[in-house]
């Protein structure tokens, strides 16, 4: 069998000093994270993250920019992550939407506050995710080609 990582996207979404995380249930209790989620097949990187974003939050997400790419490998489940994590803006929001099976809520949450929840944090990979934006890391969009 051949080994290989699982695909994922985020959407790291600042406004007004305040990022947008979820908390959902999860095999280890009640986590944060960002909205996120696994690329499906045949679907192109922007689009999941725009998707995942939708169906986590209720938010219409338009990425502008990659963030970063993330390996992380979690002990506990044997799994490789590879992270494609994307900034951009909001568009706009359906309150109404049901939002996807095991999310709780979606939560607009300070730095500090992200911080005090570390040990309830789906994976190391939130954190440093917001550090990148905080430092500035933007890649242009074009950086990744997606072939139909």
């Amino acid at each position: 069998m051949i080994w290989k990582p699982h695909a994922t996207v985020a959407a790291v979404i600042e406004r007004d000093g305040k990022y947008l995380l979820v908390e959902e249930e999860t095999n280890e209790g009640i986590r944060f994270n960002q909205p996120a989620g696994h690329l499906e097949c045949g679907e192109s990187l922007v689009n999941a993250v725009i998707r995942e974003a939708l169906e986590e939050t209720g938010y219409r997400f338009v990425p502008q920019y990659l963030v970063g790419v993330y390996n992380w490998r979690s002990e506990a489940k044997d799994v490789t992550y590879l992270r494609f994590a994307f900034g951009g803006e909001i568009a706009g929001h359906d309150a109404q939407r049901k939002l996807d099976q095991g999310i709780i809520a979606a939560h607009w949450l300070t730095l500090d506050e992200i911080s005090a929840l570390e040990s309830r944090h789906r994976s190391p990979l939130i954190l440093r995710c917001i550090e990148d934006w905080l430092a500035g890391k933007r890649y242009p969009l074009d950086l990744i080609t997606h072939f139909e």
